[in-house]
């Protein structure tokens, strides 16, 4: 079974970066048969209401929302079995908790982690 545990949030000014991380700690699957992905869910929104943020495929091809794109990177390492969000120029409405999500290819249940709160604020 996945497990998923983030790391790398925090509070920052407008502006400023944050590099978040999610480590597969089971260690019991092949990090290459999923597609890795980051959500956020807005202040206010229900777990029904996240958005997806960027996601990234076994290959190393990366997807971002219009929302982020050249601001965030998203990278992995399946050797690790992790997956890295790289946020710069973080705006207030950045300010989100961001998930950790783990979808194997082909059938089968996404896995998620507990996410991790980032604020964007002055």
């Amino acid at each position: 079974q996945v497990q998923l545990e983030e790391s790398g949030g925090g509070s920052v000014q407008p502006g400023g970066s944050l590099r978040l991380s999610c480590q597969e700690t089971s260690h019991r699957v092949i990090p290459a048969h999923y597609i890795m992905a980051w959500y956020r869910q807005l202040p206010g929104k229900s777990a029904s209401e996240q958005d997806l943020v960027a996601n990234i495929t076994s290959s190393g091809r990366p997807s971002y929302a219009d929302f982020v794109k050249g601001r965030f990177t998203i990278s992995r390492d399946n050797r690790k079995g992790s997956v890295y969000l790289q946020m710069d120029n973080l705006e207030p409405e950045d300010t989100a908790v961001y998930f950790c999500n783990f979808q194997p290819l082909g059938s089968g249940f996404p896995a998620w982690g507990r996410g991790t709160q980032v604020t964007v604020s002055s």
